[in-house]
């Protein structure tokens, strides 16, 4: 810019002295602005380009990525059916080497057919236990075995086969009903009459007999003629989803969140009859859902502090008794003076 105003300058000099006329100033002043405005325009092309290229770096820095889990040599099969069960020993795990342990030395053992409630704060660790349990990541220190069998001696395809999982933030696929239900169990997302039979046990099959085409309404705004749903809605096409996949485990991290009381009370009365013979592990805040599980689990900054079923941890008087009266004060004025 100093550049420029030092040239305009310098012409009205030459041109107050008569060393150029006043037509030689007018175009040598318009070929200036001109110059600069194409100087201008290349130097914002050239910011383009170099931001442009940050993005194609990151798409192949992205594809160059080699996975962290991988299967092990000689893998061994997923046990088929699950006779002993699941258990963590002396589990502890960080999500960086330079972080803070998120879980440390966590043991504990889940039967066949039971089903176990994890409680905590939020970043007790509660999610990380079952992304371990998943295989997302491996454990920092420790093993985890079903079966006696270490998970990572497992083929990734039958142990992702066989454990369902619902995380709070589940995904909404723009396609229609019966593919969003399919997409859990992709072997069998023809099956109509199974995707039908998930959808009656997540509740979904209510409003969905209510939709303009039923099973094959497109889900969404994406597209035209596109229905959109309500949360809890598409937290019932979730559930559904799981239940598409016959899998031994089932995690379900807040299943019932975004659900209306009347719908969790009916998938309450359902919900053993609906986890028969799996493991299941629920994660949640309402205690209306934890008091579904066998056992509870009560999870405080990375270690187990108490565990039980909700009356024995009632009678304890801890952590879990302190939350449950905190959280029934809200609807049970008696509560308060439980808590006395």
């Amino acid at each position: 810019t100093l550049g420029f105003y030092g040239a305009y300058g310098y012409i009205l000099y030459k041109a107050i002295f008569k060393d150029i006329t006043v037509g030689d100033l007018t175009m040598y002043a318009g070929a200036f602005s001109r110059l600069q405005g194409s100087i201008q325009s290349i130097l914002r092309e050239i910011s383009f380009i170099y931001e442009e290229n940050l993005y194609v770096t990151n798409f192949f820095n992205f594809f160059s990525l080699e996975p962290k889990i991988i299967n092990a040599p000689n893998a061994k099969p997923f046990p088929l059916p699950i006779k002993d069960g699941i258990e963590f020993k002396n589990v502890s795990f960080r999500y960086t080497k330079d972080g803070g342990m998120v879980l440390q030395d966590v043991s504990f053992k889940i039967k066949k057919g039971e089903s176990i409630a994890l409680v905590g704060e939020n970043g007790a660790g509660k999610t990380t236990l079952i992304k371990l349990l998943a295989r997302l990541y491996n454990p920092t220190e420790g093993n985890i075995s079903i079966d006696d069998v270490d998970i990572k001696e497992i083929g990734l395809p039958q142990l992702t086969q066989n454990i369902g999982v619902i995380f709070q933030d589940f995904a909404r696929y723009y396609v229609p009903v019966k593919e969003n239900i399919g997409f859990g169990n992709l072997n069998e997302i023809k099956d109509i009459s199974k995707i039908i039979f998930s959808a009656q046990k997540s509740g979904a099959d209510e409003f969905i007999s209510r939709l303009p085409q039923q099973y094959d309404t497109m889900l969404g705004r994406l597209f035209d003629g596109g229905v959109e749903l309500s949360l809890g809605e598409w937290q019932k096409i979730a559930l559904a989803r799981a239940f598409m996949r016959d899998a031994q485990i089932l995690i379900l991290d807040e299943p019932t969140a975004s659900l209306d009381a009347k719908t969790e009370y009916e998938i309450f009365k359902r919900f053993q009859k609906l986890t028969e013979d799996k493991i299941t592990i629920l994660i949640s805040h309402r205690f209306s859902t934890v008091r579904m599980a066998d056992r509870i689990l009560v999870i405080e900054k990375g270690k187990i502090i108490e565990h039980g079923s909700h009356e024995e941890l009632i009678k304890l008087g801890g952590k879990y008794a302190s939350m449950f009266y905190m959280q029934a004060e809200s609807y049970l004025p008696a509560a308060s003076a439980c808590m006395c």
